[in-house]
């Protein structure tokens, strides 16, 4: 069918810098012969498949069996392969449990490293300049923020994701689950309690 007149190219309205600097890096690699345009989709198919759920099951076993947590926190790749979930391409991941006394939060600063195979895609928070930045230099006032108050005598650490190492966060078990099943407890664990900015739901919060 033609036209009398002109139309903007689709997707491109009101296109954000960003995403107008990715689709110029993607055009480029393709027109080099990098990367083509199937292998491009199948990535963003697989990414926007993930969800916390993968991370959340990790959790919850961890909860009821302390073997399982040992092995979370020495190798979460190993650990998420005996529940057949995969971690993504990352090299080493590592599991960080949060206890009454030291609570983790995992921040990238340089970009927007993060364990997207088991967590899903990241926040917008997450990637903005001031969560990164006062991550590391207000950890307390950023927790504050999302609701978090911790005791004087509980520990701040704050861990740095790469491109070679992502965190997950091992949240600690609500009080008055101990006759949940382990299906029940994933149900508690969020994606943020996971980046250690929440805690779990409470009990009495999940629905049929």
């Amino acid at each position: 069918m033609s036209h009398d007149h002109d139309h903007d190219p689709i997707g491109n309205g009101n296109e954000p810098e960003v995403a107008a600097r990715a689709r110029v890096l993607e055009e480029l690699l393709v027109e080099k012969g990098v990367l083509d345009r199937a292998a491009i989709r199948r990535r963003i198919d697989w990414l926007v498949s993930r969800t916390p759920v993968n991370g959340a099951k990790l959790v919850a076993r961890a909860w009821v069996d302390p073997e399982f947590k040992r092995r979370l926190v020495e190798d979460a790749r190993a650990a998420a392969d005996e529940l057949g979930l995969d971690v993504g391409p990352s090299p080493v991941t590592i599991g960080l449990e949060n206890t009454e006394t030291v609570h983790h939060l995992v921040v990238c600063t340089l970009c927007s490293c993060y364990p997207k195979a088991l967590l899903g895609p990241p926040p917008d928070w997450y990637k903005s300049l001031p969560y990164r930045s006062r991550a590391v230099s207000d950890p307390r006032g950023v927790l504050a923020e999302f609701g978090v108050e911790l005791a004087d005598g509980v520990e701040v650490r704050v861990v740095d994701s790469t491109a070679e190492i992502r965190y997950l966060v091992i949240p600690r078990r609500p009080r008055g689950t101990e006759d949940l099943s382990e299906d029940e407890l994933a149900a508690l664990v969020t994606r943020d309690s996971m980046i250690g900015v929440a805690v779990p739901r409470a009990p009495e919060r999940v629905t049929a």
